[in-house]
């Protein structure tokens, strides 16, 4: 039996994401250890290891969103992300507030179109294989007419 997987991200904020999904019943929960939203393979939401909220804008929104929240782009492992903004904790409590921006970031995954598995990769050769070569070497050429290997 496998067991549990269990997440570092503390109780109250798993449930204050739970509640904020709950407002919109067609929006599911994904992830077992990082609670995630999605749609067409687009990621719009997330809680950080921390249980930061991380929210997924266009331009025009998270650069008012940062200006009205006084936050900033959402960083990690030294890189910015782009499109993401953190949720500052004091708004992440109030969900009515948060609401809208929930909606807004879906509309946005919407907009991205449906995740590709071959977007940005280059075409892939054949999978027919040529028949194998006969070798060409002398040792072969000797076995081959019957004449023990030359030592």
């Amino acid at each position: 039996m496998s067991a549990k997987k269990t997440t570092p991200i503390p109780a109250a904020k798993l449930a204050l994401y739970d509640t904020l999904l709950a407002s919109n019943p067609s929006i599911e929960r994904k992830g077992a250890t990082i609670p995630y939203t999605s749609t067409n393979g687009k990621m719009f939401t997330y809680l950080s290891p921390s249980g930061d909220l991380r929210l997924r804008l266009p331009d025009e929104e998270r650069v008012a969103f940062m200006k009205k929240y006084r936050t900033e782009p959402v960083v990690q492992h030294g890189v910015v992300m782009k499109d993401w903004v953190a949720v500052p904790a004091s708004l992440f409590a109030r969900i009515a507030e948060l609401r809208p921006y929930l909606e807004k970031s879906r509309t946005y995954a919407v907009r991205l179109g449906s995740k590709s598995s071959t977007a940005g990769r280059p075409a892939r050769r054949s999978t027919a294989r040529a028949p194998a070569r006969r070798s060409t070497s002398s040792r072969s050429r000797t076995a081959a007419r019957g004449s023990p290997p030359r030592a």
